[in-house]
C-alpha cells in the first residue's frame, strides 16, 4: 500500500530510496513498516520545464515592465525585440491593449509567476533530493548535473517526492486552464485582438506557440494524476472509528 503521509526522518538518505527501487518488485511502496514509496520524474516533464520556465520568465518581464519593455521604451532592445512583431499579431501585448488599460493580459502574467515559482520548486527538489536509479551490478551512478536532470533515471523519496509531485500537478492544472481562458477570452471577444491576422501567421505567430501550453501541461497532467491515482488505489480504507464507552 501506498502512503505519502511519512515524516522526511522514514528516508533517511535518497540513494538508500533508490536502492530499495531497484530491489523492490513491483515498484516501491510503503506500507508504514515496508517499501519506501518514490516519486519518479518524467523526462519529457523535467525537459519541458527546463525550456518553457525561461520563456515564461522572459514574457512574464515584459508584460510587468510595460510600457519601458515595449518599443519605444528604454528596455525593449535588445532583450524584448520580438515582441514589437508579436504586439502586431496579438494586441494583448502591444499598445493597443496597453491604451486600452486592459487589465488580463497583467492578470494572467501574475499567475504565470506563480505557476512558474511551482515549476521552479518541483526542478530543485528533483535535482537536490533526486537519486540516480543504478541497475545491476555493475551499473554506474551518472553524476549529478544538467544533464542528468533532463535524461537522468531517478527518484525522489517519501514526503518529498509526494509535495514536489502534488506542486508540479497543480501547476500544470493552472497552466492548462490559465491558457484555455487565454483562447476562450478571444473566441468571446470576437478574436477582438487576433482577428486581424491572415491564416498563416495566426497559424506560425500565434496558434502553434501558444498550443504548446495546452498540449504539455496536458501531457503533465497526465502522467502525474496518473501516478497519484496509482498511490491512492494502494491505500487502505480507513476503518470506522469506534464508539466512545460510556
Amino acid at each position: 500500500m501506498v502512503s505519502t503521509r511519512h515524516h522526511p526522518r522514514d528516508f533517511p538518505s535518497p540513494e538508500k530510496a533508490a536502492k530499495e527501487l531497484v530491489k523492490s518488485s513491483p515498484a516501491p511502496t510503503t506500507n508504514g513498516t515496508a517499501r519506501k514509496w518514490v516519486h519518479t520524474p518524467s523526462a519529457a516533464l523535467t525537459i519541458w520545464l527546463v525550456v518553457s520556465v525561461p520563456l515564461v520568465i522572459w514574457d512574464a518581464t515584459y508584460v510587468l515592465l510595460r510600457p519601458h519593455s515595449m518599443p519605444g521604451g528604454r528596455l525593449h532592445s535588445p532583450i524584448w525585440t520580438l515582441y514589437a512583431l508579436y504586439g502586431t499579431v496579438d494586441y494583448l501585448y502591444g499598445w493597443p491593449a496597453y491604451n486600452a488599460r486592459n487589465g488580463f493580459t497583467a492578470a494572467q502574467t501574475v499567475m504565470n509567476v506563480v505557476e512558474t515559482l511551482g515549476y521552479l520548486y518541483y526542478l530543485w527538489i528533483v535535482y537536490r533530493h533526486g537519486a540516480t536509479v543504478v541497475t545491476g551490478r555493475g551499473g554506474k551512478k551518472v553524476k549529478k548535473g544538467f544533464v542528468w536532470l533532463l535524461t537522468g533515471e531517478k527518484v525522489v523519496a517519501g514526503r518529498t517526492g509526494a509535495i514536489a509531485l502534488l506542486v508540479a500537478f497543480t501547476a500544470s492544472v493552472m497552466t492548462l486552464s490559465k491558457t484555455i481562458l487565454y483562447w476562450l477570452n478571444e473566441f468571446f471577444s470576437g478574436f477582438e485582438n487576433i482577428g486581424h491576422n491572415d491564416a498563416a501567421t495566426l497559424i506560425i505567430l500565434w496558434i502553434i506557440p501558444n498550443g504548446l501550453w495546452i498540449v504539455f501541461p496536458a501531457y503533465s497532467i497526465s502522467i502525474l494524476g496518473e501516478e497519484i491515482l496509482n498511490a491512492l488505489e494502494q491505500v487502505p480504507p480507513r476503518r470506522p472509528g469506534r464508539p466512545k464507552s460510556s
